[in-house]
């Protein structure tokens, strides 16, 4: 193995033939994937220097296009999207890196990382050599290449591997879109080994790969079967499993997923004794922070919850596992290891909080936007009025006995209200499309995007509301619709909840009730940097947010009933903000000891 207690140095980083080659000499690759975008900023060095101690000597992550880029032209590298940094303290901890850019990456993240606004001509023709699409590819790699092709080892950085696409022996076979992957990356001095990944089928490897690519495999069992299959496909070269499954993730509604540490441990020691280099997917999971988590619809839709803990060797908040300890005792027979452990931590700080302002969704919505300036005759998706995530507004007038409304589809999930009053939910789990209305005036629907598909050929569709609507089998026009802007009300702090005593007052005791759809403020002191768990018992369904920082979805459906607040987004004086979309009996905020992701009983 090369040293790496001084850091990586300008050298090499080759494909040879029965190994990777680290300035001329063998190098097996150990490596663990950390998702940046996932994990606090002042996060980073920490995840990354556990993985060390650990045993591992690489640090994997992918690249969120759509984060980076959630308007056309756009590309932000701020926070918790600054690249440059995150690889810069994988250098320092003397480890080196892959780059797994896409443009497509899954990941269970938001339309598996294409951004929403590349599908609003509907000549665009996505994961394939379409002129529209592969335009926007290389706009995106101008800004995001340079970043990376500056890190690369033979300039010093910690970059030994970047991969092409990702599992697309799974979407199709169009070789000339890998090609020109190749020809971009290599355009934007990408000099390091270019790599694809793909399961372990010869149908799937070799769909998603190219003669002069190095083939990897992603699975979690069965190493030596599936390496088998790879080599058939790889004659020559280092094996590697570029995605090693020791985890999962969790859909809301189910249950909370975990795998032995023992029989992972074991899987992955299997592996090992084959010679093959690995990458842990994940080493540690971290959260689906905002609006930003993935979905699955294989019939039935399926939201990713808040967290992706993924039951990885690290928790989602860095804490030293089971798996972990297992895992580093397998990597100490073919690697070494340093004799230091992580200190576990303290439980952490249990305290409760009144929230004791309110203001309903409907006093917000002249700070949320104007209806007045969006009126449509035709019933518009949220895409269509550039809202990408979250939520916005559909209004329209009833005729008088109006009886049944209906949709051709709704994307994700849709409150009704007449004249105010809640009516019921329209949700597409459950392919709900109709709904009896009682007599009134003004329609309200409260729509949700619940998270986009990341996976298969509904990646890129539009949410909101799908037409037709009808009312009693005509159609019903004359829309008004909202795209609201939930982050940046809470945000701005607005005055509104001072503005409304009577509403304060409805909520003023420790454990009175709200009535929904509104947010709820309280504040709270804290030591800043401690994680903290806030419990979403009771809450119904909703979204949280510490000082501005969105924390997540929250759903009493579970599986899990807390959320992630990282030690970082507190102060000394913090404000807590909760939007409560059904209501809920009690509205005093309680944070817990640890977290509780759910039940694992299927």
């Amino acid at each position: 193995m090369a040293d790496l207690s001084t850091g990586p140095t300008p050298g090499d980083f080759a494909i040879g033939d029965t190994d990777f080659l680290l300035n001329g000499e063998p190098f097996r690759v150990l490596a663990g994937a950390i998702h940046y975008f996932r994990v606090h900023p002042d996060h980073w060095a920490d995840r990354i220097h556990k993985a060390r101690l650990m045993g591992l000597n690489t640090i994997e992550t992918y690249v969120a296009w759509n984060a980076h880029s959630p308007t056309r032209g756009g590309f932000d590298t701020t926070g918790q999207l600054d690249l440059a940094r995150f690889l810069d303290l994988i250098a320092a901890e003397g480890m080196y890196a892959i780059v797994r850019p896409g443009p497509f990456i899954c990941a269970e993240w938001d339309n598996g990382g294409l951004p929403g606004w590349l599908f609003t001509d509907p000549a665009v023709g996505v994961r394939r050599n379409e002129p529209l699409y592969m335009a926007a590819v290389a706009e995106y790699f101008d800004q995001l290449l340079p970043i990376v092709a500056s890190r690369q080892i033979d300039r010093g950085g910690p970059v030994i591997l970047v991969q092409i696409e990702n599992e697309y022996g799974a979407y199709g076979d169009d070789k000339s879109y890998l090609q020109a992957l190749v020809e971009l990356n290599r355009a934007g001095g990408i000099t390091v080994p270019l790599t694809t990944i793909d399961q372990p089928t010869d149908q799937m490897l070799a769909d998603g790969s190219l003669p002069e690519l190095h083939k990897t495999g992603s699975f979690g069992s069965r190493a030596t079967e599936r390496l088998a299959t790879l080599r058939r496909h790889q004659p020559t070269g280092p094996l590697m499993c570029a995605e090693f499954w020791n985890g999962w993730f969790d859909h809301w509604g189910a249950h909370h997923h975990t795998t032995s540490a023992e029989e992972s441990a074991r899987e992955l020691d299997d592996l090992l004794a084959t010679g093959a280099s690995v990458s842990l997917y994940m080493f540690t999971g971290g959260t689906n922070f905002g609006f930003t988590n993935g979905a699955n619809d294989k019939g039935v839709f399926q939201p990713t919850v808040t967290s992706y803990d993924y039951d990885a060797p690290l928790s989602e908040s860095g804490e030293v596992t089971a798996k972990y300890l297992a895992f580093r005792d397998v990597l100490a027979k073919y690697a070494p290891v340093t004799g230091e452990l992580p200190a576990p931590p303290a439980p952490a700080p249990t305290f409760t909080v009144a929230l004791n302002e309110s203001v309903s969704i409907w006093d917000a919505l002249p700070e949320l936007g104007d209806l007045s300036e969006v009126p449509v005759a035709e019933l518009p998706s949220m895409d269509a009025l550039g809202q990408y995530t979250g939520f916005a507004l559909y209004r329209s007038r009833l005729a008088p006995d109006s009886r049944v409304l209906s949709f051709g589809e709704v994307r994700d999930r849709a409150q009704v209200f007449v004249d105010g009053a809640a009516v019921g939910v329209l949700q597409r789990d459950h392919h709900d499309r109709t709904i009896g209305l009682p007599a009134g005036e003004c329609l309200d629907l409260l729509v949700e995007d619940q998270g986009r598909v990341n996976y298969g050929p509904r990646i890129g569709e539009d949410k909101g509301l799908i037409g037709p609507a009808t009312l009693d089998g005509a159609a019903l026009t004359g829309w008004q619709v909202l795209p609201l802007d939930v982050d940046g009300f809470v945000a701005a702090g607005s005055a509104l909840f001072d503005a409304h005593p009577l509403r304060r007052g409805a909520v003023g005791t420790e454990g009175s009730s709200l009535s929904g759809p509104a947010f709820a403020r309280g504040r709270f002191d804290a030591e800043p940097g401690v994680d903290l768990f806030l419990s979403t018992a009771g809450w119904g369904k909703g979204q949280a947010w510490i000082n501005g920082f969105n924390l997540g979805r929250f759903w009493d459906r579970g599986p899990q009933t807390t959320l992630y607040v990282p030690g970082p987004v507190l102060r000394a004086s913090n404000e807590l903000v909760i939007l409560c979309l059904h209501g809920t009996e009690s509205t005093l905020a309680s944070f817990t000891a640890r977290p509780d992701l759910g039940h694992t009983d299927f």
